[in-house]
């Protein structure tokens, strides 16, 4: 069982003191694609999966979701978020028992989730479809002083629905003077890069798991497809995610890692309850 770097009293207690430093940007990873992206008195979860919901739901099937990490945090102890977000319907990005304790704990929180998806993730959250904000591919909203922007993400392809709204998406956000991008699920589309150069992107968030049909699981890039992606969008810094949660769907951040290197770009590969941060030094002026 993988231990985090932070767990519980410490990680929140980690969490707390990033307000020392208010004008950096600081991201802790919380397991899978789920992330904690802090400035000054804005917080922002992405895509949280902080229960056991599907290694309970498959214990007695043949593809069992055995854990390989520890929980970081019980999500009923986040306090102060001001948006969550869910970048599909898969579970591990659209939890229904963490996104109902974090609305709970957070009674004003805003949770934006693919307007594809929001009357599926209102049935799952038990809640009213007004409850949630909704966002499509190409569309950009302001929510809690965070600015989304949404763009295709194609777990596999780009689906749509009958009304052609995108039912997987990515997220970039301006949150102050910085762009953060988290791709969620996704492999490389055609324009994929093209897009996302319209941004000048900080943070670049990217699955490494990759793809193949004995796991019977949709894909996601290889690590050596993320660090050149990242590169080819200009990302300031690209961090690994999307491994390490179960063990038939994990992998190595080594591939990642030595093409990021070979690429000439900056990374960061983060344990798990791990805080990143970049200072104000850090801020790029824009192409």
């Amino acid at each position: 069982m993988i231990v985090p770097r932070l767990v519980d009293d410490r990680l929140l207690a980690d969490i707390e003191d990033a307000r020392r430093d208010p004008d950096g940007l600081h991201l802790w990873w919380l397991g899978q694609s789920g992330f904690l992206v802090h400035w000054r008195d804005r917080r922002l979860l992405i895509d949280p999966y902080l229960s056991d919901s599907l290694t309970e739901k498959y214990a007695a099937t043949d593809k069992p979701h055995e854990r390989m990490s520890q929980l970081v945090v019980d999500p009923a102890r986040l306090d102060a978020i001001d948006l969550v977000t869910s970048s599909h319907n898969h579970t591990d990005h659209l939890d229904g028992p963490t996104l109902t304790a974090v609305m709970r704990a957070n009674p004003e929180v805003e949770v934006l989730v693919p307007a594809a998806n929001r009357q599926f993730a209102a049935e799952r959250l038990a809640v009213s479809s007004d409850r949630l904000v909704e966002i499509d591919a190409g569309e950009t909203l302001t929510t809690a002083a965070i600015t989304v922007h949404a763009v295709p993400a194609a777990h596999e392809a780009v689906e749509r629905d009958a009304e052609g709204r995108c039912r997987f998406l990515g997220y970039v956000f301006e949150v102050g003077p910085w762009s953060v991008f988290h791709s969620g699920d996704t492999v490389r589309y055609p324009g994929m890069a093209e897009q996302l150069k319209r941004w000048r992107i900080d943070v670049a968030i990217l699955p490494i798991n990759g793809r193949a049909a004995e796991r019977r699981v949709a894909g996601n890039l290889w690590g050596d497809e993320a660090a050149r992606l990242a590169h080819e969008i200009r990302a300031g810094v690209v961090i690994p995610c999307h491994y390490d949660m179960f063990r038939f769907n994990t992998a190595t951040p080594d591939l990642f890692a030595r093409t990021a290197r070979e690429a000439g770009q900056t990374f960061r590969v983060l344990e798990l309850g791990e805080r990143f941060t970049l200072s104000p030094a850090k801020l790029r002026s824009s192409d």
